[in-house]
């Protein structure tokens, strides 16, 4: 394994045709891949807009036409590639699901979103993800030629053991496809996600689509790579972009023996 690689997160404006978002993200997986990028992450729902009406509508089974593109294109560039994420369609049931590529263009891991975003808030936004979509049940963490990484999908970095136990699952690198929305974007976005990359002495990528206010859910943007210390690495702004970062797997190691929080548990208590 190499102790620096650099990773590549995409911020794309989604719209309701398919084609074109495809478009746009094969275009970005090439830009990404001609700056050296060794991992390619996509947003959630990358392919379809984040709404309950479109996700039946767009969903695939697997093999289909969205992960048939990511394959080729994995295979193409010699990438890995996080596929953000697509309405999956198994028998009748509808996931929210993120399928990873190797550079060889083979699936290794799918991740179905744990935790749906059942949510009202007063004045803000209500949204009830789990109308359309079924939940997942398994943890994600995979293996790369670069170390170990695991997936989890917007919601689910709400909840700090499921990120804890992928790090148990020895992940150092945790990637976040997420469309926080403009209620829970300025209020939770970049705290939450420098709060469990430090917690557990991790990278931590997030990848949220681009900011559109014409679209019925207003995704919030401001992609984010954070490193082990909490530190900001790279941010995105509001548009289409696709930002760098590199991960220094030495640097991980240091912060961890520095400050050996993960040895320090007692977990007797």
């Amino acid at each position: 394994m190499k102790d620096k690689f650099k990773i590549a997160v995409c911020q794309l404006k989604v719209s309701e045709d398919k084609t074109r978002n495809l478009n746009i993200a094969a275009e970005m997986i090439a830009e990404a891949a001609g700056k050296k990028a060794g991992i390619v992450v996509l947003p959630e729902m990358f392919n379809c807009p984040y709404d309950r009406e479109f996700f039946p509508l767009f969903a695939e089974k697997y093999p289909g036409i969205t992960t048939g593109m990511l394959s080729s294109l994995a295979k193409k560039y010699s990438v890995y590639i996080i596929g953000g994420s697509i309405p999956e369609l198994e028998s009748k049931d509808i996931f929210n699901t993120s399928f990873v590529f190797d550079s060889f263009g083979k699936l290794i891991a799918r991740h179905r979103k744990i935790h749906l975003f059942d949510v009202c808030v007063k004045g803000g936004i209500c949204f009830q993800e789990s109308s359309v979509i079924k939940a997942g049940s398994e943890i994600t963490v995979f293996d790369t030629k670069y170390c170990k990484a695991g997936v989890a999908i917007c919601y689910d970095i709400r909840f700090p053991e499921l990120l804890r136990k992928m790090t148990l699952f020895k992940a150092e690198l945790i990637i976040i496809p997420a469309a926080f929305n403009m209620t829970t974007g300025p209020a939770h976005w970049h705290i939450t996600a420098r709060t469990r990359a430090l917690d557990n002495q991790v990278y931590l990528a997030l990848a949220s689509p681009a900011r559109d206010y014409k679209a019925s859910y207003t995704a919030f943007g401001h992609s984010l790579i954070v490193n082990p210390w909490g530190e900001i690495l790279s941010e995105a702004g509001t548009s289409k972009q696709i930002i760098y970062a590199d991960i220094d797997l030495k640097y991980l190691k240091k912060i961890r023996n520095e400050l050996p929080l993960l040895r320090h548990r007692k977990l007797d208590f």
